[in-house]
């Protein structure tokens, strides 16, 4: 899962990208790496994973990931070329979902390029460089099907719909607004637009508003915003991530609950971008590793094999399946297959969170 971090200069964005990315590091199992100067990879949280690495005495254990891509660049102008202009468009087009951060705290010693602490007006403006970036792409695409559709009938699907899409980007609304049937929302995906990707706003607050963000006036306006299209929003503090990102596991948790928190701001992130996303993760393991695997949620078992390996997928003969809370419960799998609640599934069967397979093929 790969996630582009925007926001405006100075409002958290970069602070809290160093912070999740440094917890990342911490992982005793999948360590942190720098991939370029401004991506990260973080192990997704898990408990699971634990227990059933005990359970199969595992010699490693491989959570699943996520890559946070700290998208530098956006500015008022951005799409014509202000800051580092058009350069973030090729990282931002290849992320799943964005993490938009939005300033909600005063400080006099942080200055804000806008001059004023104002959320809705540094929503709208990160929104209408994102908005123009994909206009310009899709009115030369309009351009170019306007030449071809004259020859070829079959594209006249295609030009309707990208002829809609712009008349909604140029209306300043982004394309996640638009209302697609199931084809129309096919092709728009492989449009790879900025302005179609789910968004997940961070409203970055002080220390104080952690555990009381309705008191926060600023958050009261990023949520306003986000109820408009179903965005998602989360609230966290950029300082109290940049303390807890320095601290040992049993040193976060006591951080963690005198602060009166249940759990970090990345972990609320990762939460908040699989539910945004419709994520779901099943288990694989054994003597030799545990290993957990990100997929959709209603995805197929062989689908879901293919995660692995595409030969799993293509010679696919049945999934033997454990629910989690049944390999938890009784504590060994010798023990699930004596009260019969190991499963056999076929090629229609959809997985669900937390199974826990094995899978049967033939190539």
């Amino acid at each position: 899962m790969k996630l582009g971090i925007v926001g405006l200069p100075n409002v958290g964005k970069s602070t809290l990208f160093n912070a999740i990315t440094s917890a990342g590091a911490e992982s005793a199992n999948y360590p942190f790496c720098t991939i370029e100067p401004n991506v990260g990879v973080v192990s997704v949280p898990d408990k699971r994973l634990e227990f059933l690495a005990q359970m199969s005495n595992s010699g490693k254990i491989v959570p699943a990931v996520i890559e946070f891509f700290d998208i530098a660049g956006l500015v008022k102008g951005a799409s014509k070329g202000e800051g580092l202009g058009n350069k973030f468009l090729s990282h931002i087009r290849e992320v799943e979902s964005i993490v938009h951060v939005v300033r909600c705290f005063d400080d006099e010693n942080v200055i804000h390029v806008e001059s004023s602490v104002d959320p809705k007006r540094d929503i709208d403006i990160i929104e209408l460089e994102l908005i123009l970036a994909d206009l310009e792409v899709m009115s030369k695409r309009m351009e170019r099907l306007v030449k071809l559709t004259k020859n070829d009938k079959s594209l006249i699907p295609e030009m309707e719909l990208v002829t809609r899409i712009v008349e909604t980007l140029e209306q300043e609304k982004p394309a996640r607004y638009l209302e697609c049937n199931s084809e129309e929302d096919k092709l728009l995906k492989t449009f790879n637009l900025i302005t179609a990707k789910p968004v997940l706003y961070a409203a970055n607050v002080d220390e104080e508003y952690l555990t009381n963000p309705d008191d926060n006036k600023y958050v009261s306006i990023v949520k306003e915003h986000a109820s408009v299209d179903g965005s998602e929003v989360i609230v966290v503090c950029g300082k109290i991530e940049e303390e807890i990102s320095t601290l040992e596991d049993d040193e976060k948790a006591e951080f963690l609950q005198e602060l009166g928190l249940s759990e970090s701001g990345l972990d609320k992130l990762i939460r908040a971008s699989y539910h945004l996303l419709g994520l779901i993760s099943y288990f694989t393991t054994g003597p030799m590793e545990t290993r957990a695997w990100t997929i959709i949620k209603g995805t197929k078992a062989p689908q879901a094999a293919g995660k692995i390996h595409s030969d799993i997928e293509r010679g696919f003969i049945r999934a033997e399946v454990t629910a989690f809370k049944d390999a938890e419960t009784l504590g060994t799998m010798a023990a699930v297959k004596e009260k019969g609640l190991m499963r056999l599934e076929g090629k229609e069967y959809v997985m669900e969170d937390g199974d826990i397979v094995l899978f049967r093929f033939n190539v």
